[in-house]
């Protein structure tokens, strides 16, 4: 078995917090509220937000905190409803200011459509499960793509049939070469395909093109996470395969967090069609199993609604229901990872406390050989302060893919 040298960076503290109390799930059946999983207090939850704003940690990378700070200023509860009005409230600001840019500045306009999106999207965040987070994730999809009509290289929207419904993804192709190979982006728990959209920009830069799309169970895929759920992959696959300006021998598909449990099962059913695999922090069988996810779900790592995140994506609402679904999904039980796959890079932190490291290390004790990057003192996705979301993809993820599409 081949591995990659371990990187050891410097140890840095786990993110300050209040771990969610889980003592009261058991005798929780009924349907999840905003409130009915303790978390943080809302003074907690406002500081944590500003100190992730200010050091440009996830989800706020993109975020001015002096727009985090007006809103958290607005906002007085753990309210989903409050917490989307306050930050759809700037995004407004931006996306008026955009639209009187658009004639005169189209540059300006799209650093404030950019802005307007970010803002919609956070006060979605993690998941549009109110209606105001929704009304804000509608808004967030109309910003996105006002800004896009401004993007170089271009963005084209894709809508692929599927199953009485569509797909829809983002295309973006580099200038050259032509055709193309493409990275297939599939976004995570709580991102979605218009951030992979716009981290194109890493791969764009170096003549690799990007197909974005959202995992199942989140923002407009057309089905949930459940067995068989990859399926909606394959037509992605058929389509860039029949495009002129692709390149269908060189592509690679990229998963960070939950959606490396979509790159991996991949690598495992479509090895003659990928290139290789990049697994970032992916699920793959203990992370399904009920012991980690009672463990699990009270990480102060995440910032808040982890659960009514995690469940959203199966269609249920209750813990035991929750944990009586995830087990299914193992891909060790499947029987997938002793069979051939494509070449996989699989990367983590030793200290991720959202998906297990074992996950990580049980890919690499079955099947082919497979590079691994892992930060001993890492968390989620192997993420610290000495190695920031920037410096991994640079690093780390870029180079492997460049020698895989060579």
């Amino acid at each position: 078995m081949r591995h990659a040298a371990l990187t050891r960076p410097m140890l840095t503290r786990i993110m300050l917090g209040v771990s969610l109390a889980l003592a009261t799930f058991a005798a929780q059946a009924q349907t999840v509220t905003a409130q009915a999983i303790p978390g943080r207090t809302w003074p907690e939850l406002a500081a944590e937000t500003q100190r992730r704003a200010d050091a440009g940690l996830y989800p706020l990378g993109g975020m001015k905190p002096a727009d985090v700070h007006e809103a958290l200023t607005h906002i007085t509860s753990l309210d989903r409803d409050e917490w989307a009005a306050a930050f759809s409230a700037i995004g407004d600001r931006y996306a008026t200011r955009a639209k009187s840019e658009e004639a005169a500045n189209p540059k300006a306009a799209e650093a404030d459509w950019l802005d307007a999106w970010h803002t919609y999207n956070f006060a979605r965040w993690p998941v549009p499960n109110s209606p105001g987070k929704q009304a804000a994730y509608d808004k967030s999809l109309t910003a996105f793509l006002a800004a896009a009509r401004h993007m170089t290289p271009k963005l084209s929207v894709v809508r692929i049939p599927f199953e009485g419904h569509e797909i829809i993804g983002y295309l973006r192709l580099p200038r050259s070469p032509r055709p193309s190979p493409v990275v297939l982006m599939i976004g995570a728990l709580d991102s979605r395909k218009e951030e992979a959209a716009v981290a194109a920009s890493g791969y764009l830069a170096h003549g690799i093109g990007v197909f974005a799309v959202d995992m199942p169970g989140t923002g407009q895929a057309p089905i949930k996470v459940d067995v068989g759920a990859e399926r909606m992959f394959t037509p992605i696959l058929d389509w860039l395969g029949k495009q002129k300006s692709v390149d269908a021998s060189r592509i690679i598909v990229s998963g960070t967090s939950w959606s490396g449990y979509w790159a991996a099962k991949l690598a495992y059913l479509e090895p003659a069609r990928l290139r290789g695999a990049v697994v970032q922090g992916g699920p793959i069988h203990d992370y399904f199993q009920p012991a980690w996810q009672q463990k699990a779900l009270g990480t102060p790592e995440y910032l808040f609604d982890l659960f009514p995140a995690r469940a959203s994506i199966y269609g249920v609402t209750t813990l035991p229901d929750f944990l009586a679904y995830g087990p299914r999904l193992s891909l060790l039980d499947a029987g997938l990872l002793d069979k051939p796959s494509a070449p996989m890079l699989v990367l983590n932190g030793e200290k991720d406390s959202q998906v297990p490291i074992a996950d990580l290390y049980l890919l690499l004790h079955h099947g082919d050989a497979k590079d691994a990057w892992v930060n001993p003192t890492g968390g989620h996705t192997g993420r610290n302060a000495a190695w920031g979301e920037d410096r991994i993809f640079t690093d780390v993820v870029l180079p492997w893919v460049q020698t895989r599409l060579r």
